[in-house]
């Protein structure tokens, strides 16, 4: 504007000035709030932000890690997909996002995610061990699964005790790996243990209606018409 003035452009560009401030000032808070551990206000100022600077990744990062603290990742895996696309080569997003999934018992898309990372770099120490990790889990269920469908339920029941000893630390997959037994032992014929393992897990998720299905043919072949 010095070079050129105009009083139209000189207003506007106070503005923008008085914006940018602004903003700043909103960053340096949501900084502030994040290191203090106050995620709530962190998520609430950047939002502020990100609706006028929209195609900034790192603030989209950030915003993701407090969406994961506060214990919303399917928001923080939107965060991390438009941060993916926004900065070339961002290995660390996708392994973010393959490790939300996994966590959340989605193998299959945890597994498309972390190959996207390998792409961009496959000597990714992270990304690399992540997808061994979960190509051998989703081989596993993958298995167990054309076990059922052919029939075979002793070894589907082996496949699936073997997903539980591959990914003991995360809960969500020893409750599907006992929903899929509970179903293989009702299928079987052998009902007292169907009841049992089905029993377990309407313990962790009282409305699996699966596991409900399966426990009621259970009782029905021990006779228990009332349970």
């Amino acid at each position: 504007l010095k070079s050129n003035p105009s009083n139209n452009e000189e207003k506007e560009a106070q503005t923008q000035l008085t914006k940018s401030d602004e903003l700043q000032r909103l960053h340096s808070q949501a900084l502030s709030a994040y290191q203090k551990e106050d995620y709530e206000t962190a998520i609430s100022l950047l939002d502020e932000i990100l609706a006028v600077c929209v195609w900034d990744a790192e603030l989209r990062e950030l915003r993701a890690e407090c969406y994961i603290k506060e214990g919303e990742p399917s928001k923080a895996i939107s965060d991390l997909k438009a941060a993916a696309k926004l900065k070339n080569d961002n290995t660390e997003a996708f392994y973010k996002i393959s490790k939300i999934y996994y966590q959340l018992g989605d193998h299959e898309l945890s597994l498309s995610e972390v190959r996207e990372c390998l792409k961009l770099d496959q000597d990714h120490k992270q990304c690399f061990s992540l997808y061994k990790q979960v190509k051998k889990l989703n081989k596993q269920i993958e298995s167990a699964e054309e076990f059922i469908r052919e029939g075979r339920y002793e070894d589907a029941i082996s496949k699936y005790e073997s997903v539980m000893k591959t990914e003991p630390e995360v809960p969500v997959y020893a409750t599907r790996a006992k929903e899929r037994i509970c179903h293989c032992l009702s299928k079987n014929q052998q009902p007292v243990e169907a009841i049992r393992v089905c029993t377990e897990v309407l313990q962790l998720e009282p409305t699996n209606v699966n596991a409900l299905k399966d426990r009621a043919e259970a009782y029905l072949l021990e006779d228990l018409y009332e349970e």
